[in-house]
């Protein structure tokens, strides 16, 4: 059987832990550019991809707005393959909102827990993750996180365990 052709993919940077560094004089955790490319080429991804910063914003900041704008970015998009990277807080909310306005592409949010710039983090995976994801899942808007993909009506975060679940 032959391979299938490698579709194009539109990363949408938006913010969250995965793209956090520690900031030595302040002692917080704060943005100062995105580290996705790194990842894609330290995981090896030989994808076709695009990454569009949109924002990079903590999703616990993130409004009504914000969100509009990460729809706009995704309608926009030539591309019918697009990965989100959010933060974990309310990336559940952004999903379910992707989900009810978007038809005929296939959208896949992702984020981690620990930024990608300290040792031990779920970053490189779950991208990893999201790449398989956007590839193999039908059109829809999905959440991976942690090996697992979830509807985007069919998931939370469960703070207390720092895992994501589905709402049952």
């Amino acid at each position: 059987m032959p391979a299938a052709p490698l579709l194009p993919i539109r990363i949408l940077a938006t913010g969250g832990t995965l793209d956090k560094e520690y900031n030595k004089l302040s002692g917080e955790l704060v943005f100062t550019r995105s580290h996705l490319a790194e990842i894609l080429d330290q995981a090896r991804v030989r994808v076709p991809v695009t990454i569009e910063t949109v924002m990079l914003k903590d999703s616990l900041h993130m409004d009504a707005a914000d969100r509009e704008v990460i729809l706009a970015r995704c309608l926009a998009a030539p591309e019918e393959r697009l990965i989100v990277t959010h933060g974990t807080d309310t990336l559940a909310e952004t999903a379910r909102l992707l989900g009810e306005k978007l038809t005929g592409k296939t959208v896949v949010l992702v984020g981690a827990m620990i930024p990608y710039s300290f040792g031990g983090s779920d970053a490189m995976f779950n991208l990893g993750c999201a790449v398989a994801a956007v590839q193999a899942c039908p059109p829809g808007v999905w959440v991976t996180m942690n090996g697992r993909i979830f509807p985007h009506d069919d998931v939370r975060k469960d703070k207390a365990a720092g895992d994501f679940t589905t709402l049952s």
